[in-house]
């Protein structure tokens, strides 16, 4: 899997990126702030994360999530994932949803797919939170 995870973690850098988590029968995402590579042995990236959203409490009981890149002519998802969900709305009802190593969502039509076991999590004191995630499997290119 190393052969599509190395080429796929070289291409984060500017951009939108959509993180997803799902336990049992509930699934969330949201925009997030960055995403970056730190580590390279084992394969880590880190995440900053706005707090208080519903899908901390499904990473923590998953232990995993994905990172979706997102271009931006597509605009339902910027907008869906960017706004705090409606109470009992699953938010990818309007899309395509894949699952890779984790069972993560994975939005089909994203650029660019890491999906990930978590490592370790930071609560700062600030609105953003922080996760490192071991990447498990990516995908480079959207799926019709």
């Amino acid at each position: 899997m190393h052969e599509v995870i190395k080429p796929a973690v070289k291409q984060l850098g500017a951009g939108s990126y959509v993180m997803t988590a799902a336990y049992e029968d509930q699934r969330a995402g949201t925009m997030v702030l960055s995403v970056f590579q730190c580590a390279t042995e084992p394969i880590l990236i880190c995440v900053a994360a706005r707090k208080g959203h519903p899908i901390e409490p499904l990473i923590r009981d998953s232990h995993s999530f994905a990172i979706c890149k997102i271009d931006s002519t597509q605009k339902l998802m910027l907008r869906k994932f960017a706004t705090d969900p409606v109470e009992g709305e699953d938010p990818f009802d309007s899309f395509l949803v894949e699952r890779m190593k984790t069972g993560s969502p994975i939005l089909a039509k994203a650029d660019l797919v890491l999906d990930c076991e978590v490592v370790r999590h930071f609560d700062l004191e600030a609105d953003h939170e922080l996760f490192v995630g071991e990447v498990v499997a990516a995908r480079i290119g959207a799926r019709a």
